[in-house]
Parts: C-alpha cells; sequence; structure tokens
C-alpha cells in the first residue's frame, strides 16, 4: 500500500526542495519547441511547475501514485499539465514518445520487492525520441543519521513488531552505477553528486523535514495518536541530538545524486 503522502508537510520546506529541482534542469539542453515532457513521480507538482516555467509551451504529463498528491498538483501545483494516478514502476512511456522524462526526488520510491529502480532506466531511454532526454536526482543521503536512526528505532523492541511491515529503507546507487546504466541504455550521459547544507529553523526542524518524506510510511503503521505521539517524541530527540541546534538554525547536510542523459 502506498504511503498516505501529506502534501502541506511535504511542502513545509518547499523552496530547500526545490533547489536540486532547479540545479537539475539547468543541465538540461534545449529541446523542440512544444516539447512533449513526462514528469515521473510528480507528487504535488511542484516539479511540474519548474518543468513548465523552464519550457512554457511544453506537452505536460505528471504521473504518481498517490491521490492526495495529485489533488494538490492539480490545484495548486500546475493547473496546465494532465496528470494521472498511475504506479510508475508498471508504466511504459514509450506511447508518449517523449523529448524529455524527468524525475524530482522519485526514483529511490520506485524500487520493489522484485525489482530495483535501475531498471527502469533502459526502459525510460527506449521510449525516448531520438536525441531525447532523461533528467533525475534523488536524495543520496541514507547512510545520514536522519535515516540510520529511523531504521535503528524502528528494529527497537517497542516498535519492531508494530513496524515489520514498513516499506523497505530506500536507496540511492553510487553515481557511477547510474552513469553505467546510462550509457548501456543508449544515452550520453552527466553524472554528479552535491551535498546543500541546509539550515533549518524551528522547533525540531529534522524531524519536521522527515515527516514530509522518509517518515511517511512508518506513521502510516502507527494508527493510534498516542502511539504517533510516542515514537515521534523518541526518534526526535535522537534528531536533536545528531543535528544540534546553533546560533543560526540547524544544520542539515542534503547529499543528492543527479543525472543527465540524452540518447544517442
Amino acid at each position: 500500500m502506498p504511503a498516505a503522502w501529506d502534501a502541506e508537510q511535504y511542502l513545509r520546506y518547499a523552496r530547500e526542495r526545490a533547489r536540486p529541482m532547479a540545479d537539475l534542469l539547468a543541465r538540461v539542453p534545449e529541446l523542440p519547441s512544444a516539447p512533449r515532457v513526462l514528469d515521473l513521480g510528480c507528487g504535488p507538482g511542484n516539479s511540474t511547475a519548474a518543468l513548465r516555467r523552464r519550457w512554457p509551451d511544453a506537452r505536460l504529463l505528471g504521473l504518481d501514485n498517490s491521490a492526495a498528491l495529485l489533488t494538490e498538483a492539480r490545484t495548486a501545483g500546475e493547473p496546465s499539465a494532465e496528470y494521472r494516478e498511475q504506479d510508475v514502476t508498471a508504466y511504459d512511456p514509450a506511447p508518449e514518445r517523449p523529448d524529455l522524462i524527468a524525475s524530482n526526488a522519485a526514483l529511490h520510491w520506485m524500487d520493489t520487492d522484485t525489482a530495483d529502480h535501475l531498471e527502469l532506466l533502459p526502459r525510460w531511454a527506449a521510449a525516448l525520441r531520438p536525441g531525447g532526454v532523461i533528467a533525475f536526482q534523488l536524495p543520496g543521503n541514507f547512510a545520514a543519521p536522519s535515516h540510520t536512526l529511523l531504521a535503528e528505532l524502528r528494529r527497537a523492541p517497542r516498535w519492531r513488531d508494530r513496524l515489520a511491515a514498513a516499506r523497505p529503507d530506500a536507496s540511492c546507487h553510487a553515481p557511477e552505477r547510474y552513469l553505467a546504466a546510462l550509457a548501456a541504455a543508449g544515452c550520453t550521459a552527466d553524472v554528479w553528486e552535491t551535498t546543500y547544507l541546509t539550515v533549518l529553523t524551528g522547533t525540531d526542524p529534522v524531524l519536521e523535514w522527515v515527516k514530509g518524506s522518509a517518515l511517511r510510511p512508518v506513521l502510516d503503521l502507527l494508527p493510534r495518536e498516542r502511539d504517533r505521539a510516542a515514537f515521534l517524541a523518541e526518534y526526535g530527540a535522537l534528531l536533536r541530538a545528531a543535528y544540534p541546534a546553533g546560533e543560526h538554525g540547524t544544520v542539515f547536510p542534503f547529499r543528492r545524486v543527479f543525472a543527465v542523459a540524452v540518447k544517442r
């Protein structure tokens, strides 16, 4: 079952979350006029809006498996785009003949019990027109305390029985593996990584950040409010120790992996 995403929580740090997408699109080469652009894992439409700003005349299609996020996308994200509720891992973009397939902070959610998200890249490349582009970015901070502490707490005696069904931990491969996969799929690829030293403010800001992303599947398995509150109190204390507040806010290192690949 997909996580019950909360668009408002996800967009609480919209400006900080938008920066990697802006940096990604800055490296995408020019596209034909009125290009066909797919936003796979479009979420609440913030990435779709960025695509519209870059290509105002694009024919935009956003896909996501969350009805709640698509509602936000249709109303506040980028209302001029077309949207479909769709499991992206089962989607074949070939009939669309896209000029650009973009994915913003979504590929790591596309792993399944039997398949790795790397396996999607040859299908996406095959669907492109000649000279078409794949552009994606995803978090590469799964070894950071924000994620390792969450994994350890889920497996603690108090929580492991109730959280055993949580989605397996998401993952990001080494940049070299994305480069190799895209090259093998017939693309010339530019792959890089960046760590943003994001300064967060407010009470428990790192906890508030992960509530909009990595924490969603866990909270779905704690329907009782008192259980959620107890889990968040434990996790919040761990995060405060790992990411101490400073004079000007809490520094949250935010590593991302990027790829822009052009079909040969």
